[in-house]
């Protein structure tokens, strides 16, 4: 099948197997569409049934499995036996802000003395700082535990280690073959873990130490002697899904289960805080990852980025009702602001692009950006182009940046490299994002040295356009059922794209703007079937003249299946990514 695309990009259907869609319909009861999309996905999936049922129990790893788990466990119980304060050093944005508030809810759940401290992305940046440090220990804490971040930290945990404040490090950034001399190191990004998880996200690497740490009390017998209830581990697994989805890890092995587990939690409406802020968003639909990524998420971002960095995670772990109503209607104001800045700071970026847009990696600089949205722009313009984008803002001779990156150039390795050669002062990440300092003359080298190792990784620059696609479907497949058949291989997300789709000869009803950006069109099929349908940000692109009702011409669409509901009502819409010409 051959589609001249109106956005230049190139259909190509994705490659399945038929016996596969035969044995998977008869096996797993499954209708052919989604057999075939099992099929596609098949080479990714460990296991088809844990696929299917993603439950914790079935796919559970030992946590010590990974490296430095018994070194820790056996500290923080000896801090709990000895009844000593704790402090968590976290991030500000949602991988942050959830690890310190599983670790917080549950210390405070078994009476532990428990300090935080979240730092000012503005005045102190990212991770851990001699200062972030001296005013834990300064409040008496006899262990500081990181959270997602640390493993680059080596002067403030070696100054805190040096003064027998013993430090714990539970991330999940990539790590140099040196590593700082912290009391553990859980990491499963560290170069010399064998677990197999390095696919978890920060909170998922704190649910695996709490799962360890609620054993060795356990079995211990401390809840006992103490007389005090143990916490539920499983009902923390709201804020795991939140973080995983978040930090756009893949939706593969452990991670899924969190996801699907932690869906199921979040609708119980456990944690006041995500509970609060759930319905000041007005969701009336059961949580899905869409509402965690793009919903609540943004929002609870929105505290590190233009408000008050520590507004996540106090809103995550508080159940003071009017506490947590006045943060969360904060990050609500804060998320607006965010957007505000977004878009004038996106205007000015992609004004520069057309001076480097021949270059494989993108790497744009300017004075004075906010240092809090230069992360959100880099994944627009990524997305936009496709290819990795490293924003940086400038103060005089220093340069703050954030970087976003595609499939099969890993970003995280190459910041690394890039403090290793010095041409970078400090830096850090995983494979699909990062942050770093620079000096300002440095820049043409960074960008000359990314250019050059993206060439050498031989990726296929004419995957650029291309646009994949899971199946050819008939205007009638877009209704509810067909929708509740494809959730079945939900959670979607990173490692489990959703199911895009394309229909043919298609006809505009009527049509109209929304919000002055996006279209909504009513289509019609050949087989009498009515689709609703919205194309976002289509204005003024090339679809609008396809989707206006004044146009006569039939033309193909690709896109996904939403639910979209409101006010009681359910209705099934696509969401149309790109429209074609026969």
């Amino acid at each position: 099948m051959n589609f001249t695309s109106v956005s230049r990009k190139n259909w190509i259907f994705k490659k399945f197997s038929s016996s596969d869609v035969e044995k998977y319909c008869e096996e797993y009861t499954l209708n052919e569409i989604v057999a075939k999309l099992l099929s596609i996905r098949k080479n990714d999936i460990k296991n088809i049934d844990f696929f299917l049922n993603p439950a914790i129990k079935n796919i559970m790893p030992n946590p010590y499995c990974l490296k430095n788990m018994d070194v820790a466990i056996n500290r923080i119980y000896h801090s709990i036996i000895k009844k000593e304060s704790i402090g968590i050093f976290g991030d500000y944005d949602v991988d942050g802000a959830t690890s310190t508030a599983l670790l917080l809810r549950y210390f405070l759940s078994i009476n532990q003395k428990i300090h935080i401290y979240i730092p000012d992305r503005k005045k102190e940046g990212y991770g851990p700082t001699i200062k972030g440090f001296e005013n834990l220990i300064n409040l008496e804490v006899k262990l500081i535990i990181t959270v997602d971040c640390g493993t680059m930290s080596f002067e403030p945990i070696k100054i805190s280690q040096d003064r027998d404040i013993d430090v714990i490090v539970l991330d999940h950034h990539q790590s140099d073959f040196k590593l700082p001399k912290a009391c553990a190191l859980v990491n499963p990004n560290r170069y010399d873990d064998t677990s197999q998880l390095n696919y978890l996200c920060a909170a998922g690497v704190c649910f695996m130490f709490l799962v360890a740490l609620n054993k060795k009390l356990r079995d211990s017998g401390w809840f006992v002697k103490n007389d005090i209830k143990e916490p539920n581990i499983l009902n923390s697994l709201d804020l795991v899904s939140l973080a995983t989805v978040c930090d756009v890890v893949p939706l593969i092995d452990l991670n899924r289960a969190f996801v699907s587990q932690g869906l199921k939690v979040i609708k119980k409406r456990l944690n006041l805080g995500l509970k609060t802020l759930y319905d000041l968003c007005e969701i009336k639909s059961e949580p899905s990852t869409y509402h965690l990524g793009y919903v609540l998420g943004p929002r609870i971002n929105a505290g590190g980025r233009v408000g008050k960095s520590s507004h996540g995670a106090e809103l995550l772990s508080s159940n003071d009702p009017q506490k947590v109503y006045k943060i969360a209607t904060d990050l609500n104001k804060s998320n607006k602001e965010r957007q505000s800045i977004e878009f004038i700071l996106f205007k000015k970026v992609y004004s520069l692009i057309d001076n480097f847009k021949n270059d494989p990696v993108l790497v744009l600089s300017g004075e004075g950006w906010h240092e809090g949205i230069i992360g959100i722009v880099a994944s627009r313009i990524k997305e936009k182009y496709n290819k990795p984008t490293i924003i940086i803002s400038l103060n005089e001779n220093l340069g703050k940046g954030s970087a976003r990156s595609v499939n099969g150039f890993d970003i995280g390795k190459h910041i690394i490299m890039g403090t290793q050669l010095k041409i970078l002062e400090k830096g850090g990440g995983h494979k699909m994002a990062g942050g770093f300092v620079i000096k300002k003359n440095n820049i043409s080298l960074f960008r000359n040295f990314l250019i050059d190792n993206y060439e050498k990784s031989q990726l296929n620059s004419s995957s650029i356009r291309n646009l994949y696609l899971d199946s050819l479907i008939a205007p009638s497949a877009i209704n509810e059922e067909f929708y509740h058949e494809i959730c079945k291989l939900a959670p979607f997300g990173a490692g489990n794209i959703e199911p895009k789709f394309a229909i043919k000869n298609l006809k505009v009803i009527n049509s109209n703007f929304v919000a002055d950006k996006h279209i909504k069109s009513v289509l019609h099929g050949e087989d009498g079937s009515v689709i609703k349908s919205i194309a976002f940000n289509a204005k003024n692109g090339p679809l609008e003249p396809f989707l206006d009702q004044k146009n006569k011409k039939k033309f193909n669409i690709a896109g996904k299946i939403t639910l979209n509901s409101w006010r009681g009502k359910q209705n099934i819409e696509f969401i149309i990514e790109d429209l074609s010409i026969n």
